[in-house]
Parts: structure tokens; sequence; C-alpha cells
């Protein structure tokens, strides 16, 4: 008999948890999420400098293809499709949830879950940590920008110095230090890569927990029937169209595996680490800013759970 996953397990765990014990994990918490998801995926960076060569991280940064699949994914795809949907729906939404749907569309991918799924279900973890970058660089620009398009939004200047910090020391610093302790690590890291893989996926699981228990503190499922049905729905759509178009266009460009399941996972994320305070920075303290962030709020740990069942398959059949 099979034995049952013990990742899809603990996803389950995770949300249990948070439901019963939302403050722990909230912002602000006891836990300080904050600070221990940061040192969670700065560890997954230093172990991945540990593992993968410099040769392999610059033939990573060297694939603009995939790239380019990648960031056309974050921010012409869903823009297009939030577009579509505005237009489909018309005055039948109500304002604040019009722009909170096309907000989350217009918004840059993941870092960390999007490296942690791609190292979880054996992609290109260069390739993902270079797409994963870009785009939190890309979207201080690009988000704002689309949003002034389309919304008409008089959006403020954002902090792109303080994301360049925080992707540097969060981030490109830890990966540093692991490429400059290959030399003496480097043979114990290849030894246990299975544990750090399991690292990867035990992230994953602070991540899920985390997401849902600022979920559960900020009053997202206490929003109204109506708009949490309609971000629902939506949001489900959303990641299900990008989560396909990726892999086929993938495909149809003759990518190896490795490349598309990094494509896959770093080209269907959207961040709420940058959504939340993007948002503060742009609407300001708008009446209807809860309805905004409605669905970032539910795509994100949607994304986790999806994409971590996903992440156990592909690996499997790898």
């Amino acid at each position: 008999m099979k034995r049952p996953d013990w990742f899809l397990l603990g996803m389950g765990v995770a949300v249990a948890l948070a439901w019963l014990f939302p403050d722990a994990g909230a912002k602000g918490g006891r836990l300080h999420p904050e600070l221990i998801n940061k040192l969670g995926v700065s560890l997954i960076f230093f172990l991945h400098g540990l593992t993968l060569s410099f040769d392999a991280l610059a033939a990573g940064t060297r694939k603009w293809r995939v790239h380019a699949l990648v960031q056309a994914s974050t921010f012409l795809l869903f823009p297009l499709l939030g577009l579509l949907l505005l237009g489909v729906a018309g005055s039948r939404l109500e304002p604040p949830l019009r722009t909170g749907l096309f907000f989350l569309c217009a918004l840059p991918s993941t870092v960390s879950s999007s490296v942690a799924l791609t190292a979880a279900a054996r992609g290109n973890v260069a390739v993902a940590v270079f797409n994963a970058t870009l785009s939190s660089l890309l979207g201080v620009v690009l988000t704002p920008l689309w949003l002034s398009l389309v919304q008409g939004t008089s959006s403020r200047a954002l902090p792109l110095g303080s994301v360049v910090l925080d992707l540097t020391l969060w981030l490109v610093l830890p990966l540093v230090v692991g490429q400059a302790a290959r030399p003496l690590l480097g043979k114990w890291a290849a030894a246990h890569k299975a544990r750090i893989n399991v690292v990867d996926r035990l992230t994953i699981l602070l991540l899920v927990y985390t997401s849902f228990c600022d979920s559960v503190k900020g009053g997202v499922w206490s929003q109204g029937a109506a708009p949490l049905a309609i971000a629902a729905v939506v949001s489900a759509l959303l990641l299900g169209v990008a989560l396909v178009l990726t892999w086929l266009a993938g495909r149809a460009l003759g990518f190896a595996r490795e490349d598309r399941i990094a494509a896959l996972f770093c080209g269907s994320k959207k961040t709420l680490a940058s959504g939340v305070p993007m948002a503060r920075l742009i609407f300001g303290a708008q009446p209807g800013l809860a309805v905004i962030l409605l669905p970032i709020m539910l795509y994100h740990p949607l994304q986790l759970v999806v994409g971590g069942w996903l992440a156990g398959r592909l690996a499997r059949r790898g």
C-alpha cells in the first residue's frame, strides 16, 4: 500500500492550524512571521548556493527565452486576462472588487515560493532565482504603470531602493555566501540533497500557515458571501489558466523539463508580501482597501496549496 505524501498531509495540517491558532502566525504574532519567513527563505537560498555550481547559475541567467516567457506571463498575460475579465463583468462588479481583481493581475511574481516549489519539483532552480528576483524589480515600475493605464490610479512613487536592499539582504547575500562556502561544504550538500529538499518543503508549509493566518486575522473570510465567492472563483480561474498556458508554451517552445517547471511556478505566482505595501502606497487609506486586497489574499494561499500538490506530482514523475 502506497504511503500518503507527508507534504500534502502537512499542507492540510498547516491550514487547520491557521484556522485554530491564527494569532501566532499572523503579522505581529509571537512567531514573528515577518522575520522567520525571511530567515527560512534565506536558508533556502544559502543551501541552493551550496548545491548549485557557478556555471549552473550563469547558464540559468542566459536562458533568455525562458525569462521572456515568465515575465510575459506575469506582466502581459495576467493583465490581459484582467482586462478581459473587467470587460466581461462590466459594471456588475463593485468598484473596489474590480480594482482588486486587476491589481492581482498586475502584481509581480513571488520570490520565496517560486524558488522553493521549483526546487521541490526538481526544476531549474537557477532560472527560478533569476526570474523571481527580476520580477520583483520590474514590478516596482510595471505594476503601478498598468494600474495607472487601466484604472486611472494616481500612483505614488514606490520605494525601489528598499526593494533592492531587501532582495540583496535576504536573497542575494545568502546565495553568494553559499557559493563561497562550496569548497568547504559543497560535497556535504550534494550528499544531503534529499534533506535540503525537505527544508524547501517545510518552508512552503510555513508560508502556507502564515498566509492563512493573515487571511483569517484580516477578516478575509468575513467579507460577505458575494465578493468572497467572486474573488475565489476568479482567483482559481486565473491560476488554472496561467498554469496551463505556461506549461503548454514551455512545451511548444521546446524547453527542457527543468526549465518548464521553473516557468510554470514563476509565471503563475503573485506576491502577497509586496502586494500589501504596494496597495497601501498606491491606494492610500481608501475605505475599500480591504476589498481591493481580497483577491490577492485568496490567491496567495491557493497558489501555495495547488503549487505544493503540483510540485509533489512533478517530483515523483521526474
